[in-house]
């Protein structure tokens, strides 16, 4: 099946700015998911993190006062939930148990590779072209040159932690291409948003109790508590609701270079926060990276194109 919208392939400076923000966002998961782990299992980070974002939304959103939630198209929730949050969430923060949040940070930033050939299969106007390839590859090598060429030789070792890393980000992919459609359903990025959540922490929290059985876990110290506020609040609950207009308006190519920006976001937070001075590499990173969005926006090649047709070239 293929999907078809009024997606725009080139982003406006409102879906730029939002696609900051989320970098912001999400930079953050991967510091609240390091804390997290060192003292509670994956599935209860997971399931609070999930179903402390949903009430969050809930509580905003207030469903029932703009529409029925019977109306809701709750089958399309489950398959969301379970592509956008269930499998790569569990993937992801299973993972950071074994393998460093560097090399995570890199394998998470394969999404935008595995996008444009699912959005190339299921979509009609989010085609493959070079420019988008170049794009990504640049992206890519951008942020392998910020985390650091040494986090590579890790490669190979705790092969199954990658590959989960690997699956998020395929799964991410299909998540991002299947939630385009919630916008031609007419329903509200906040309410996919909880809709996605909600479902994802009905299916999270029996195996929690199965799995985990929290009530026999020591209490979590206050760092872990605040991480896992900060994780489900602002990680998750705000950065969906991102996540989703720029979806609906931007298409899930574009969206998912996101994942280019989230090193930026975590050198400026730590030049910024830390004192942390950025290194050499660290600029070279951006400059590819930004070289990769350029690329992908498609705005330079049109503008290329148009000049050459004007000039008969």
């Amino acid at each position: 099946m293929t999907l078809s919208s009024g997606i725009s392939k080139v982003m406006s400076g409102a879906d730029w700015l939002m696609l900051i923000s989320l970098s912001l966002l999400w930079g953050g998961s991967f510091f609240f998911n390091d804390i997290a782990v060192r003292e509670l299992p994956t599935i209860t980070v997971v399931t609070v993190r999930v179903g402390l974002a949903a009430v969050v939304l809930l509580l905003v959103a207030r469903i029932g006062a703009t529409r029925s939630l019977a109306r809701l198209p709750w089958s399309a929730f489950l398959v969301m939930g379970i592509l956008n949050n269930a499998i790569p969430f569990l993937l992801i923060v299973w993972a950071q148990t074994q393998i460093a949040s560097g090399l995570a940070a890199i394998l998470n930033a394969t999404t935008p590779l595995f996008t444009v050939v699912v959005a190339h299969l299921f979509t009609a106007d989010e085609r493959l072209t070079w420019g988008r390839v170049l794009g990504v590859m640049l992206g890519l090598a951008g942020v392998i040159v910020i985390v650091g060429p040494d986090m590579l030789h890790s490669l190979g070792a705790d092969v199954a932690a990658q590959l989960a890393c690997l699956g998020a980000a395929l799964s991410y992919a299909f998540a991002a291409v299947f939630g385009r459609r919630f916008a031609a359903m007419r329903v509200s990025p906040i309410q996919t948003a909880v809709g996605q959540t909600a479902v994802a922490s009905l299916l999270l929290v029996p195996a929690m109790f199965v799995i985990d059985r929290p009530w026999m876990l020591p209490m979590p110290s206050s760092a872990t508590i605040g991480a896992l506020i900060g994780i489900a609040v602002l990680s998750t609950a705000l950065a969906y609701i991102l996540y989703f207009r720029i979806l609906a308006s931007a298409g899930a190519t574009n969206l998912l270079t996101v994942t280019f920006l989230i090193p930026i976001s975590a050198i400026v937070l730590g030049f910024a926060f830390l004192g942390e001075t950025p290194r050499l590499r660290h600029l070279v990173g951006l400059a590819c990276i930004g070289c990769g969005l350029v690329a992908i926006d498609g705005r330079a090649w049109r503008a290329l194109s148009a000049t050459r047709e004007n000039t008969g070239a």
